[in-house]
């Protein structure tokens, strides 16, 4: 009896230390906060999370840019900048009241989102 006690209080110990954050997972970008920044910034107004609103899904723009090194950067530009032609006659208006590095962030976040479904 006292063996499983023990046991349990070391499965325990060892679950809460896993759960103590370390410096490069808190320098990570925390998904569910790019997450309410997305929403914050509007950006979920115009594009859906899978598919197209007005604008392209999140799903659909990793897809289009999977495997390209360059598209953070340019997709950070897009957000700031704006464009249109890239998605059709579709205009993607300017953010400048995203941060540089919001927009880096957003770039990767989603970037980062899996292919959408058949």
């Amino acid at each position: 009896m006292q063996s499983i006690a023990k046991s349990a209080c070391s499965v325990g110990l060892w679950a809460a230390v896993a759960l103590v954050p370390t410096a490069a997972s808190a320098a990570a970008p925390v998904p569910d906060e790019v997450a309410a920044l997305a929403r914050s910034s509007g950006c979920l107004a115009c594009h859906g999370l899978v598919r197209k609103q007005v604008g392209p899904g999140f799903a659909q723009i990793a897809e289009r840019y999977r495997g390209d090194a360059g598209a953070p950067d340019r997709l950070a530009g897009k957000i700031r900048h704006g464009s249109v032609g890239t998605w059709g006659r579709v205009i993607m208006p300017r953010q400048p009241q995203v941060s540089e590095a919001d927009a880096q962030r957003l770039a990767a976040w989603v970037l980062a989102r899996p292919a959408p479904p058949p």
